[in-house]
């Protein structure tokens, strides 16, 4: 079978390594730096019930539900099953709430609305001002657990895997990628690795890798900041029930409560500044669903570069859509043997691997069916097992 390149280690990576395997194909994957280390390992955990995108994004929303529930199933280690909360505070959230339930029973979410009472019952530290609420199935992940699900299952099936070997150039010579230069950290080495296909995973650092072969590519890094406190507030997920915006949303993670977020656009996914304004509103804004919030004091505070597909059209950065697109550069730029995996998100990761491997099966020649929807993972645990490197 043919040799793929994959550039990223990140979840996306790593659900497109675990899919090409059990179709058959060589894979070597490089990551710049630790697996995880980008996006992957910052996101607040959020495992998507696509209610966030129901009334403005309904193909984003569409695709987290189904994956939800995929996910449940073969994954159910990375995940605590808790449930979330919409919660409305105003006359203007209450009135919003409608738009959102007949959003999400359209997008195929079950959504069941609660009383204050009820929501108050599940939520004893929610604040006395909830008028409202709706019940949906969001869900929080281990960020790291759930890529490393993917890992250990791709490695076990034979995928290669090379953190700290960055591609420092895509050979493109007559038309084709042929093959990657790779500079490996740890020996200060570099090598030429062959193969029949690259694909580029590299999320909010996409357009960097693609340049590497003269591509232009419609990545849009957009950073957000998010910020951890001690206690874990809320058993449940809670968002402000509210169009998406600057602090919205609680995740209960293990003993913390993660806050998020805000989101700004910029064409460096390295720029990960900490605005102190953006803490503080953050820290307000989600303080006003759940008041113990104000009073918590502060772990960690972060930021991580969302991949987004650029939109023009968008009216503001949090209207761009969230869903996900491969893209055949021979299509696009005359290029061939080597495909970009842009947008999308950790909810997302096994569809847009999905996606990006029919693709390479279209390419090849073969006619493979995708397995991922109902193969088990391997437990998190077995990559460590084995180990995390197989050499450059």
């Amino acid at each position: 079978m043919e040799h793929i390149i994959v550039i990223g280690g990140g979840g996306a990576g790593a659900a497109l390594a675990h899919d090409l395997t059990l179709r058959g194909f060589e894979v070597s994957l490089f990551e710049k730096g630790d697996l995880l280390s980008g996006t992957t390992g910052r996101h607040h955990g959020l495992l998507h019930s696509g209610a966030r995108y129901a009334v403005h994004d309904r193909a984003a929303a569409v695709e987290c539900v189904e994956e939800n529930n995929i996910l449940r199933r073969i994954a159910p280690q990375a995940l605590e099953q808790n449930d979330g909360l919409f919660v409305a505070i105003s006359p203007d959230d209450e009135a919003y709430g409608k738009t959102l339930l007949d959003a999400c029973l359209a997008s195929g979410i079950e959504a069941k609305k609660l009383s204050a009472t009820q929501a108050r019952k599940l939520e004893p530290a929610l604040t006395p001002e909830v008028r409202v609420a709706l019940q949906v199935p969001d869900a929080t992940i281990d960020a790291w657990r759930l890529a490393m699900h993917f890992f250990a299952t791709a490695r076990q099936n034979g995928a290669r895997l090379h953190p700290f070997c960055e591609v420092q150039w895509i050979d493109t010579r007559a038309g084709r990628v042929t093959g990657v230069e790779i500079l490996n950290y740890k020996t200060r080495k570099t090598s030429i690795v062959k193969g029949d296909l690259v694909v580029n995973a590299a999320g909010a650092w996409a357009g960097r890798v693609a340049a590497l072969a003269g591509i232009n590519v419609p990545v849009q890094p957009g950073p957000g900041v998010l910020v951890a406190v001690e206690g874990r507030v809320t058993n449940m997920v809670i968002n402000r029930m509210r169009p998406a915006g600057e602090g919205d949303i609680i995740v209960p993670q293990r003993g913390l409560s993660v806050l998020g977020t805000s989101l700004w656009l910029t064409d460096d996914p390295d720029d990960v500044t900490l605005p102190k304004k953006h803490i503080t509103r953050i820290i307000e804004n989600c303080s006003l669903m759940v008041p113990a919030v104000g009073g918590a004091p502060v772990r960690s505070v972060w930021s991580a570069a969302r991949p987004l597909i650029r939109d023009a059209e968008a009216s503001s950065p949090q209207q761009i859509s969230r869903t996900f697109e491969c893209y055949d550069h021979k299509d696009t730029h005359g290029v061939e043997g080597i495909v970009s995996l842009l947008g999308g998100k950790a909810t997302t990761v096994r569809a847009m691997a999905e996606k990006t491997a029919d693709l390479i099966c279209r390419k090849t020649g073969h006619k493979i069916a995708c397995r991922t929807r109902t193969t088990p993972l391997l437990s998190w645990r077995r990559f460590y097992a084995v180990g995390a490197e197989d050499g450059p």
